[in-house]
């Protein structure tokens, strides 16, 4: 009994490390946000900050919570009752909401079982030593070329929680090593998706992703929260984290905004490098995208919230590249398009807070 106590006391001292940790860097980022906010477009309003600062207090419970919404509110010049902060999303919203069902998102081979849905590009999957197709069908390694490239010619490799750009593995007929890949680890091999023209105007080299947040309420609806495309850039394969664009995407008509923003929180009207402009272009199928992914939601509600990478192709087909039910990224959406929450009241939620 005597151990069994120890245990618990320990298991108590590592939380709250945990916990200090997760806020410490979180109000380091948020910090970092807003002086690169105050070095492009001046300081921000005392009022709004000192609003941030109370609303954390008396809504959140915290000041802890007040980093990014001072942040939210550099950016928007104004304070909006309503908006989540990205820590207090990661962690209460997502503990109460989502547990560990949303860490399913992670184990990319699980996506097929689940959905159903040929609206993701998977053709293989490697996991714990086996090949096997996108039918559950296991392959001998063999016998996989074969069947990654009986349609294209260009398939990639992504690894179990890849996030962030990371994780990702071009190859072609050539160039494929079932050695390296199991060697890699577990994941999904997916075709290479050419995409819609569009699209490919604003950089050709990497397929741009249309982030789409979707939640599901109290009475079990699913709806779309928050819309943006990502972008990358020329010199990369795909996008990366740290040099993407983000450009907000109406939710209403898929419209991109006239300001895409840098990964410095800088506004511009075009692309960096192909000059491509944004203002009064539209995100092709983008009803095909937000029904695809509200669809799929439904499978799966005891995730409350997720967000959806998905593209178009040269088709005009909507691809569901990836979808993250754990912690997905609020704080952009939050800045530019929210609150996108409000009416889930999520900051009465009672979950030990992370």
């Amino acid at each position: 009994m005597k151990l069994h106590g120890v245990e618990k006391v320990v298991r108590r001292s590592i939380k709250k490390v945990g916990q200090y940790t997760f806020h410490q860097v979180h109000r380091a980022q948020a910090r970092q946000v807003l002086r690169l906010l105050q070095k492009k477009y001046g300081p921000p309003d005392p009022a709004n900050l000192k609003l941030a600062d109370t609303y954390a207090r008396d809504v959140f419970g915290d000041a802890k919570y007040a980093p990014w919404l001072r942040v939210y509110a550099a950016f928007s010049g104004t304070f909006k009752e309503g908006w989540i902060p990205d820590n207090y999303y990661g962690g209460v919203v997502v503990p109460s909401m989502k547990g560990g069902y949303g860490r399913i998102s992670n184990l990319k081979p699980m996506s097929r079982v689940i959905f159903g849905c040929d609206a993701f590009p998977d053709l293989a999957y490697f996991a714990n030593g086996l090949f096997f197709t996108d039918r559950n069908l296991v392959v001998r390694e063999q016998e996989i070329e074969h069947v990654v490239f009986r349609e294209c010619d260009r398939i990639v490799f992504k690894l179990d929680g890849s996030a962030q750009g990371k994780g990702i593995h071009f190859f072609d007929r050539e160039s494929f090593d079932c050695g390296l890949i199991k060697s890699l680890g577990n994941g999904v091999i997916q075709k290479f998706i050419v995409q819609h023209p569009l699209l490919s105007a604003f950089a050709p080299n990497s397929v741009a992703t249309l982030r789409l947040t979707t939640a599901v309420d109290d009475l079990g609806r699913t709806s779309l929260r928050a819309a943006f495309l990502r972008l990358g850039r020329a010199r990369h394969t795909h996008i990366r984290i740290d040099d993407e664009i983000c450009v907000p995407v109406d939710l209403v008509t898929g419209e991109l905004a006239r300001e895409g923003f840098l990964t410095d929180w800088g506004a511009t009207e075009e692309h960096p490098d192909s000059k491509v402009r944004f203002a009064g272009l539209k995100m092709p199928a983008f009803n095909d995208c937000v029904d695809t992914v509200v669809q799929l939601h439904s499978k799966v509600p005891f995730a409350r919230c997720i967000g959806w990478d998905v593209t178009v192709d040269s088709d005009g087909k909507v691809q569901v590249m990836e979808w993250n039910g754990e912690h997905n990224d609020v704080k952009f959406s939050e800045a530019t398009q929210g609150p996108c929450f409000s009416d889930l009241k999520w900051e009465l939620l009672n979950a030990s807070p992370l």
